[in-house]
């Protein structure tokens, strides 16, 4: 047959009804079938599985065993951190120096000279400067330890490594200034004919207190700043409150004695201040319970800081 001889005849669509007649109510009823489906249809989950949530353990031997391989690392940012502070400097590692020399000088004419500090019959100088090298350290390390991470953040985001070490790598840096600081301490001792007691041993119990409470403080700080930028802002202030509210310049004879456990405890420098003074000064050894009482906070700042660190550090590459 020739398909031109019987053209085929073309015939409309059937359009649905709408419910009640009229055309469109096909695509109603589709459109309410669907909100009726979404309505009684199973309900979304609002969350995986739990099963499927990621959950951080820390471990502490992994932990170790991470910090100790990323030991050239940290010694790399402390030396990278030393000779960028004092490459261009006219003085160089003098500055270590300088700083509490200065504020030991300013203390002796204002404490000893007009306030009349009793020393218990050390040498003004030599009482004030041990207290100034704790305080040093502890200033250097949480000023520097609290910009870390947010100084580094290039090398942070590109370079997998325990994000504790550059906080650790300023305490490092610190650690160096506080020895060139020993050495002039050893020059006053000489200078005013004098040598430290044989108690001196103590100054090692004394010395894992401060680096602990320094270190829990600083990690704290770290992350605490890439959150909040303001507290850099905080941190000059809190470093000029800091060396007047510890007895840097006086003895901790000066706080009351129903408070000087509390102190100790919110603050443990005052106590390693007081050991490291009766150690080396007066032959004596620190006193026992105010020394347990600053081990078991600057214990609490240590773990507490940690875990505070560790809590917040997945979402540094994020903020900052």
């Amino acid at each position: 047959m020739d398909a031109w001889a019987a053209p085929v005849e073309q015939r409309p669509f059937p359009q649905p009804e709408r419910e009640g007649g009229g055309p469109g109510g096909f695509s109603a009823q589709v459109v309410d079938e669907r909100d009726n489906r979404a309505a009684t249809g199973p309900s979304v989950p609002e969350g995986p599985p739990p099963d499927l949530v990621f959950k951080r353990r820390l471990r502490p031997a992994q932990v170790a065993r991470e910090l100790w391989g990323a030991r050239e690392l940290v010694r790399a940012l402390a030396e990278r951190d030393l000779r960028a502070r004092y490459k261009q400097a006219v003085l160089g590692f003098a500055w270590a120096v300088l700083t509490p020399l200065a504020l030991c000088a300013i203390f002796t004419l204002v404490f000893h000279r007009a306030v009349k500090i009793d020393t218990g019959g050390a040498p003004y100088t030599l009482f004030a400067y041990v207290g100034l090298i704790v305080w040093q350290f502890f200033s250097n390390t949480m000023n520097q330890g609290a910009l870390s991470l947010a100084n580094n953040l290039s090398l942070l985001n590109k370079v997998y490594c325990p994000r504790e070490v550059f906080p650790l790598a300023t305490m490092l840096v610190a650690t160096v200034d506080m020895l060139i600081g020993t050495a002039v301490l050893g020059l006053l001792f000489l200078l005013f004919w004098t040598a430290p007691a044989v108690t001196f041993l103590w100054a090692l119990p004394l010395l894992l207190i401060q680096f602990a409470f320094t270190y829990g403080v600083a990690l704290i700080m770290s992350v605490a700043v890439v959150y909040l930028r303001d507290v850099r802002h905080l941190l000059p202030i809190i470093t000029q409150m800091g060396v007047f509210a510890t007895p840097v310049a006086y003895p901790l004879a000066k706080i009351p004695v129903r408070l000087q456990e509390i102190y100790c405890g919110i603050n443990p420098l005052g106590a390693v201040i007081e050991g490291y003074r009766r150690a080396l000064l007066y032959g004596q050894a620190p006193d026992l319970g105010l020394t347990a009482i600053a081990a078991v906070s600057s214990l609490v700042f240590l773990v507490g800081g940690y875990l505070f660190f560790k809590k917040l550090e997945t979402g540094i590459a994020d903020v900052a």
